[in-house]
């Protein structure tokens, strides 16, 4: 008990666990005794060879006694005190195993180390017979890459091998013989291999005999193996065959896998030559070998020959009939016959017995320290009396099944032909069973003979025992205490199947039913599955592997007869197994010369149960070489231990060398002084057991625990097998109950069966807990209290349900029908003794046992408890579940009553009808009577009644666990108690007693008859509604320590249906309740399909939430995804339609308004357009920008003279400009309106631009140019009049082309198609008095003013700060809002990666702190309001920031596409600076001290400000503008766009740039110098490049003043224009220090020195948009620094561009 011993009211001695007692045989020779020599160390496992054995101490050392012929010490081969292997010191061993001559032992860390008789390569070490000490043996996984070492948890050892289970639940094997289970020839195996056909399995425990091998191995769960049941499930081969004769049917079932699984294409291939192509097989005319053991013992008995097949052939003679493997087909009389050759997986004969041969000859070697081994069997000639081939299985669903189909087929054809041949008596004459323990030891006293009888006594023995159970030698089924019909067949017999047997097991009174549960259940991934199968493979002479037969088996076969019997222990004795199940019953097979099978039945060829006292709880076995051990609950929870097997006689003198052995397993009375035995070990002839003193009570405490469960679970498994079982497999038991009933019961009973499945997990773990250290923190009851907990409250549920509905009384008749009127066995597992009991109450009382095993679990559990400190955890954990046990058993009686209850109300229902429509009862029965409903109280009893109800009516009220029923005249309604609220106060009250009840959709009084009444309504109906709520009663929560609540929440979770309001009706809303409304957040769907999921307030949809509507027509549905106000849309929000239209934006009462963008269609659809703007009443209105993508304007430049009305006024050449031709703009680029909107129609200035550079503003009218409007082409030819519709001229104008000429007059027709003109031609260009007329056109005078774009975006910001209108609110207030914005903004998209990348949680918090700006702005004051905006325009979810990030895309939506053109650069440059305007009043507004713009803040010092916008107007001030504040923010934002207007804007005067800079760069630095006119004192006469001095030739170029270059470059990579002045300001800065450092003295700059320097430094830094930089400084540049150094420096800069587009090259 590791772990606890502080806890122990007394601390522990040693000496009191783990005593290790040794023993040989039974009675006065069977006296256990303490090892001598040996301290007082806990032993937590032990293991026996043949003469010697070790044990495995707590502190993880390994210690040795007996026989050690391997040690190289001759004084150490023998040693009755335990020696301690020294070898193994400090690796702390977790497991031990012994074999025959052999051990082995397990890390902590899953290493293994053998040591022993190594002839057979047992140890895993070659070359080496003996290994004297503990070796490491590498066990590696060549399948990975590079091999991974394998971890092992368990090793078994046999005479000639050993196996390993590792952590992965492989197999492994080293040694020799085909108990190894490895596809090979090559014997002995040094080499740890896997076990490949046991690959993909999840093995528990591994087991070896002396030559054979068990695997228990966890069974797969349905969806992870499925197969065919009709077909063998290694070779894949039919099991049964039928052949249709002339007058009967032949069904043969002769199938046989004689070596168990067979490699498939996929499996490794063997290492052998000889065997790549082959699996290895075995003949079927072959029997086993009689053997002899080094043992002072007789030789085992032989089995006697089978008989040889009778076969029939069918229509094709040249094969057997259901692939029999049988190498010789028998006539009848014994004859050989002569087949054709058949397909085999060896060529030929000879190559298996040369094969079976190698390896009997590789197992018979000599072995000097034992006797004569265990040779496999060998090969004999075939004779009438060779043993046939036995099948592997065959389902016997399938044969039934198969029986069946055939019955409709052959008819009466078959019934003469059976009659003559009983399958039974078949059987019986063909098979001889093995000799009985009984007259085995006289037989082999004699030489080994065995007598035979004939043929025909066999027939008459087995006429005179009708019970004994006949059997297969391919798959064994026992007829259990199941009741199960098995298939009787023989491997290689022909049945011929009457059509009477076939109608009979066509139409059984009782089928099977499954009441296991599923492998892969909840309970299996916290406790060991039960779900077992256990396979065997290796010799089987004695029956050792429980096929059927005594054939050998090379490869792992599984025995189907336990597959249903939950083995949880195997155990290998040296020619036995046994296998110990959660039943506490232990099946044994094998060799049973000495009665060590613990049963005298036979065949010893199956597994059958060993007979022991009965009520008897085996929990633990052990085997050696011919004896075994039981482990069983005795008197007072002491365990007893039985002996089962040969007696050893030590007395030499006795000259009788006859065995003495058991006739029954024997108890061993003097194992009962020991103690509490806690395990049992076997091996050789030897017996031992650890015991533990009990300890304060605790470890008797632990023992009645386990051995309670263990009699639980008996109990349990008994009511499934002789009660439920049966009653299930009834086939009329549908129709006697219903279907309704039938359901309920199958329901129960699988609950029970989940139960009874628990139990036995639970029995399984107290077992092993018994076996292990004993910690109780480890106890599966208190790591997984709610896996017991849930699994007993499920079944008392469905039993409930079962009783609700009167169950048991209709499951009466059927169950006496079942029991011919004898209820003894049901009154027997009801424990009741009156024998006038009701069948139906004897169910009751039955169904309800296992509900009170809960109070046991209490007591036990508190039992434990007093064995520890009061203060312990131990103590606490055990008090804890032990309360929980015993609130659970008080709950689950109290439902219990519930139930009868309410089935009492149910039977006499009819009689309280009185007063109700006759019609109308049966229809209210069936409405509410559900089985999952109980009744809590009724009002028949005129203690509750409606108020203002009429003095005739009847209202009759009836509270169920789930709901209120108030049922009339002839109508009833339903209230579910979850979405029911009941007030005793409240304002309208007028009746003391009043009671008022609130419902999704109704609102009514109670009036109760009494104060008495209205108490004991009010609470029931409280208690009612908070456990429909929390699924938990009060008296369950009081027990589980909860707080039991005086009546429930007001707000809570449920689920409803309206039926009544008109907009909700048949909708069901799931989600929050606030006082009978939805409130909170919850889904809402109606049954056409339509779904909202979101908030709600006051039963409306409000705040945000996604609304789904089917669109039938089209197939789609609309979608809705943001804020709701009041049932309506209201507010931020996207609706995707079903038609492909996308809105974002804002709605107001479920229609667009304000801000939003409508996107319509795709770019590869007809009509792809978008709108972004102001909407209204679902209209477009005020300003907004529609781009439709793929609109063709079809018209072209206004040059077409072809079609002008006038003429030229003079001879001269026409202008190249003016060339009569058509100029198209059309195309597929579409064209971008940017203006005012009114009632969807673009309607008072607008600006309309194409992808071709046509340019428009002016007036719209209805959707139409109507007005003066000002319209250019890209050639620069405009056109500034009259518009009377799109691109239509019509009116009063001036027409002027690209080189100046204008015409002036009426111009009427379509701009691109033909315009009429009757005006005057202007050409100033011929006349110098005539330039001064030249026109020079003002754009921008007709568009929209700045400050009227965008209304709605900053109206909504305002909104968002709780003002009506701009300014017009209260600031703290403002902030306020701002919270509530960010903490709802981060719950809503706390999801969203989007969120996660933008919002992080750190800023989220510093903005949610409203800043402290108090009092006269100071530059400390307004450095934080500088660091407060650039967080909250980085947050989205910032008012702010969501302003920001709308105009950005606003911003973008304008001026990216088509709306880059040129001609709108001064509009946008004049939106920037509005939306700096704009913001600085929301800024100002939130920081109220802040002032207003071109403001001076004092500063302390004359450090300039930390700010990169700010400068210093001296050096005491600090200017505010918002530019300054602003511009950093917004502007990086919207550079892209701005830019690109910026160098489209001056595409011409930078290609001239371009090409200057260009030409210029190709001179050399000296030269470039002097052509700028630098003075030569400026010229750098060495410089340094990385360090390196190097002095300027007249060759060298691009390292002068390569520093001030480099600093100038860094312009383009900057945004405001007060980085790019610092940047031009550095590069000052950088030509002045490198001037100083080649004059060694201070100078001044005149501008005459300077400006050429700084030309040659903008020359070579090659700034490519030069002109673009200059002018954007020049148009956003703050003006506070304008006439600053800043601001001449800048003057400089433009200096220097100008100067370099004029500068002559020459």
């Amino acid at each position: 008990m590791a772990g606890q011993d502080t806890s122990l009211k007394e601390q522990e001695n040693p000496q009191e666990r783990g005593i290790l007692h040794v023993w040989t045989g039974y009675g006065s020779s069977g006296i256990p005794e303490l090892l001598p020599g040996f301290g007082s160390k806990v032993v937590l496992q032990a293991a026996l060879g043949i003469e010697h054995g070790l044990f495995l101490t707590e502190d993880g050392e390994v210690y040795s006694f007996g026989s050690f012929p391997w040690r190289l010490d001759c004084d150490t081969r023998e040693s009755a005190v335990p020696i301690l292997e020294k070898t193994l010191v400090g690796l702390h061993m977790v497991s031990v195993a012994a074999g025959s001559y052999h051990s082995g032992a397990v890390t902590k860390d899953g290493a293994v180390y053998m040591w022993g008789e190594n002839s057979s390569c047992q140890c895993a070490i070659e070359s080496q017979r003996q290994v004297p000490t503990p070796t490491l043996v590498t066990i590696s996984d060549p399948e990975t890459s590079p091999p991974e070492l394998t971890q092992i948890v368990q090793l078994a050892c046999g005479e000639h091998h050993t196996l390993a289970l590792s952590l992965r639940r492989e197999v492994w094997a080293w040694g020799s013989g085909c108990q190894l289970g490895l596809v090979t020839a090559a014997f002995p195996v040094a080499k740890p291999q896997k076990l490949e056909h046991l690959a993909g399995r999840v093995v528990v425990q591994i087991a070896c005999g002396a030559h054979h091998s068990l695997a228990l191995v966890q069974r797969p769960s349905p969806h992870e193996k499925k197969q065919n049941s009709e077909k063998c499930h290694h070779c894949h081969q039919l099991l049964l065959t039928m052949t249709d004769k002339e007058d009967h049917v032949i069904i043969s079932d002769s199938h046989y896998c004689p070596l168990g699984v067979v490699l498939s294409e996929s499996d490794p291939k063997p290492s052998q030559p000889d065997l790549e192509n082959h699996s290895p097989s075995l003949p079927s005319n072959h029997t086993a070998e009689s053997h002899t053991t080094g043992l002072p013992q007789t030789e085992q008995p032989e089995h006697a020959p089978s008989v040889a097949d009778q076969v029939e052939l069918a229509q094709n003679p040249g094969r057997t009939e259901g692939g029999s493997t049988s190498n010789s087909l028998l006539e009848p009389n014994g004859a050989p016959s002569n087949p054709k050759p058949r397909s085999s997986q060896y060529p030929d004969e000879k190559a298996v017995k040369e094969y079976l041969r190698k390896l009997s000859d590789i197992s018979q070697q000599d072995d000097p320290v034992k006797g004569t081994h265990l040779p496999c069997p060998q090969t004999l000639p075939s004779s009438d009396d060779a043993r046939p081939a036995s099948p592997t299985s065959a389902a016997p669903s399938t044969f039934n099944n198969l029986m069946v189909s055939c019955a409709s087929v052959v008819g009466e054809r078959v019934a003469a032909t059976y009659e003559a041949l009983s399958l039974r008596k078949v059987v019986n004459y063909y098979y001889q069973s093995p000799s009985l323990p009984e007259s085995s030891g006289s037989s082999t006293a004699s030489g080994g003979t065995q007598h035979k009888e004939t043929r025909e006594e066999r027939m008459k023995i087995e006429e005179s025992m009708p019970d004994k159970k006949s059997f297969s030698l391919g798959d064994i089924r026992e007829q259990g205490s199941e009741g199960m019909c098995r298939r009787l067949s023989l491997p290689g017999l022909l049945s011929q199947v009457s059509p009477r047997l076939l109608r009979k097991a066509g139409h059984a009174r009782i089928k099977r039913v499954s009441l296991t549960p599923t492998p892969g259940t909840d309970t299996d991934t916290n406790l060991p599955s039960l779900q077992t199968e256990l396979w065997s493979w290796g010799r089987g002479k004695e029956g050792q592997l429980g096929h059927g037969d005594v054939l050998p088996r090379l490869q792992p076969l599984c025995i189907k007869s336990l597959n249903n019997k939950e083995v949880v222990q195997i155990v290998a004795g040296a020619y036995h197994s046994l296998a110990l199940t959660a039943r506490s019953q232990v099946y044994s097979w094998g060799s049973n010369t000495f009665g060590q099978l613990g049963h005298a039945e036979s065949p010893t060829v199956i597994p059958r149960l060993a007979k022991l006292p009965e009520g008897t709880c085996v929990w633990d076995v052990a085997a050696g070489q011919g004896h075994t051990l039981f482990l069983t609950d005795g008197e007072f929870f002491q365990p007893n231990v039985y002996y089962s097997g040969q007696q050893v006689v030590h007395d030499t003198r006795n000259t009788d060398h006859s065995p003495t052995y058991t006739k029954q397993p024997v108890l061993l009375s003097s194992c009962s002084k020991l103690g509490y035995i806690n395990s049992l070990f076997a091996g050789g002839q030897r017996c031992l057991a650890l015991a533990d003193r009990n300890i304060m009570g605790y470890i008797a405490s632990l023992h009645e625990l386990a051995s309670s469960e263990r009699k639980f679970h008996c109990k349990l498994n008994d009511m499934k097998n002789q009660i439920l079982r049966p009653l299930l497999g009834l086939d009329n038991l549908t129709s006697a109950l219903g279907s309704t009933l039938s359901q309920l019961l199958q329901d129960a009973a699988s609950k029970f069966s989940k139960l009874c499945y628990l139990i036995g997990q639970h029995s399984f773990t107290l077992n092993k807990f018994l076996h292990s250290s004993k910690d109780v923190k480890t106890l599966v009851m208190l790591e997984h209290s709610k896996v017991f907990l849930d699994t007993f409250k499920e079944y008392s549920s469905s039993v409930g349900n079962f009783v609700v509905v009167g169950g048991f009384q209709a499951l009466a008749k059927p169950t006496v029908e079942l029991f011919s009127k004898n209820l003894q066995t049901l009154q027997r597992l009801s424990e009741v003794t009156d024998e006038n009991v009701a069948a139906a109450d004897l169910l009751h009382i039955l169904f309800y046992i296992p509900i009170r095993h809960l109070h046991e679990y209490a007591r036990m559990l508190l039992k434990l408890a007093t064995c520890f400190e009061v203060a312990s955890k131990e103590y606490h954990k055990l008090q804890e579940v032990s309360c929980q046990c015993e609130a659970l058993g008080l709950h689950l009686k109290k439902k219990q009553k519930e139930a009868e209850y309410t089935y009492s109300f149910w039977k006499t229902f009819p009689g309280k009808m009185t007063g109700f429509l006759t019609r109308h009862i049966p229809t209210l029965s069936d409405s509410l009577r559900k089985p999952e409903r109980r009744l809590i109280c009724e009002s028949s009893n005129r203690g509750l009644t409606l108020q203002h109800a009429g003095r005739f009516s009847i209202n009759w009220f009836i509270l169920f666990n789930d709901a209120l029923v108030h049922a009339q005249f002839s109508t009833h309604h339903i209230f579910p108690l979850t979405t029911l609220w009941i007030e005793s106060q409240f304002e309208e009250i007028s009746n003391p007693n009043a009671l008022k009840i609130t419902s999704p959709e109704e609102q009514f009084i109670l009036t109760a008859a009494s104060p008495q009444e209205k108490t004991k309504w009010l609470r029931a109906i409280n208690q009612a509604v908070d456990q429909a709520l929390s699924g938990v009663s009060d008296n369950m929560a009081l027990g589980l320590g909860g707080v039991m609540r005086v009546e429930p929440p007001i707000s809570r979770t449920a689920s409803y249906t309206f039926y009544k309001d008109p907009r909700l009706k048949e909708a069901t809303y799931e989600g929050r309740w606030l006082a009978g409304k939805p409130h909170g957040k919850g889904v809402l769907r109606w049954p056409d399909g339509r779904s909202y999921s979101g908030d709600f307030k006051n039963g409306l949809e409000d705040g945000y939430g996604e609304l789904i509507v089917p669109c039938k027509a089209l197939k789609k549905n609309d979608h809705y995804q943001g804020h709701w106000k009041e049932g309506k849309m209201h507010g931020h929000g996207i609706y995707k339609y079903a038609t492909g239209e996308v809105y974002e934006g804002s709605f107001q009462d479920n229609m667009r308004h304000g801000h939003g963008l409508l996107r319509s269609g795709k770019l590869t659809s007809s009509c792809p357009s978008m709108f972004i703007g102001q909407w209204a009443q679902d209209k477009k209105m005020g300003y907004g920008v529609f781009d439709d993508i793929t609109r063709t304007p079809a018209i072209t430049c206004p040059a077409s003279a072809r079609r002008v009305g006038w003429s030229w006024p003079w001879t001269s050449r026409v202008p190249s400009s003016v060339q009569l031709r058509d100029q198209p703009v059309g195309g597929t680029g579409g064209e971008k309106y940017m203006g005012m909107w009114l009632d969807d129609a673009r309607h008072g200035n607008g600006v309309v631009v194409t992808q071709f550079g046509l340019y428009y503003e002016g007036a719209f009218s209805n959707n139409k140019m109507a007005g003066n409007g000002i319209l250019l082409s890209e050639d620069d030819t405009s056109f500034e009049g009259e518009f009377s519709d799109d691109w239509i001229l019509n009116g009063k104008g001036v027409l002027t082309m690209a080189n100046g000429d204008y015409f002036e007059g009426t111009f009427s027709g379509e701009w691109g198609a033909g315009i009429k003109v009757a005006g005057m031609y202007f050409k100033p260009n011929l006349y110098d008095a005539d330039r001064e007329k030249a026109r020079v056109l003002k754009l921008g005078k007709l568009a929209v003013d700045p400050d009227e774009k965008w209304k709605a975006v900053f109206e909504e910001c305002w909104s968002q700060l709780g003002c009506e209108s701009a300014g017009q609110g209260d600031v703290f207030r403002a902030w306020e809002n701002i919270a509530v914005c960010l903490t709802t903004g981060k719950r809503q998209h706390k999801d969203s990666p989007d969120f996660r990348s933008r919002s992080h949680a750190q800023t989220l918090e510093s903005l949610e702190i409203i800043p402290q700006i108090v009092g006269p702005i100071t530059l400390d004051k307004y450095e934080a309001i500088r660091k407060y905006l650039i967080k909250a325009c980085d947050t989205p979810l910032h008012p702010l920031g969501n302003l920001l990030e709308t105009l950005v895309a606003v911003y973008r939506m304008t001026y990216v596409g088509v709306g880059a053109n040129r001609r709108l650069l001064q509009q946008a440059v004049n939106e920037i600076k509005s939306y700096l305007t704009r913001i600085f009043q929301l800024v100002r507004f939130l920081f109220p001290d802040l002032p207003d713009g071109g403001s001076l803040i004092p500063v302390k010092d004359k450090k300039p400000l930390g700010s990169e916008e700010g400068n210093s107007s001296d050096n005491g001030s600090q200017m505010i503008t918002s530019c300054s504040l602003l511009l950093p923010v917004l502007l990086p934002r919207l550079y892209p766009p701005l830019f690109t207007l910026y160098a489209l804007d001056n595409e011409r005067e930078e290609d001239i740039y371009w090409e200057c800079v260009l030409r210029l760069n190709k001179q050399p630095d000296l030269a470039l110098l002097g052509f700028l006119g630098v003075q030569q004192k400026f010229w750098p006469i060495t410089v340094f490049v990385l360090g390196e001095k190097i002095e300027i030739q007249s060759t060298t170029k691009d390292v002068c003043y390569a520093s001030a270059v480099e600093s100038l470059q860094q312009i383009s990579t900057t945004f405001t224009p007060a980085d790019k002045l610092k940047v031009i300001q550095q590069t000052f800065e950088e030509i002045t220090q490198e001037v100083l450092t080649m004059l060694q003295e201070d100078f001044l700059w005149s501008m005459d020195d300077l400006f050429p320097v700084f030309l040659y430094v903008v020359l070579r830094a090659r700034i490519r948009n030069l002109g673009s930089e200059v002018h954007l400084i020049e148009d956003l540049m703050d003006p506070s620094v304008q006439h600053g150094e800043q601001g001449i420096m800048f003057t400089t800069l433009k200096a220097c561009y100008y100067q370099i587009q004029h500068e002559k090259l020459t």
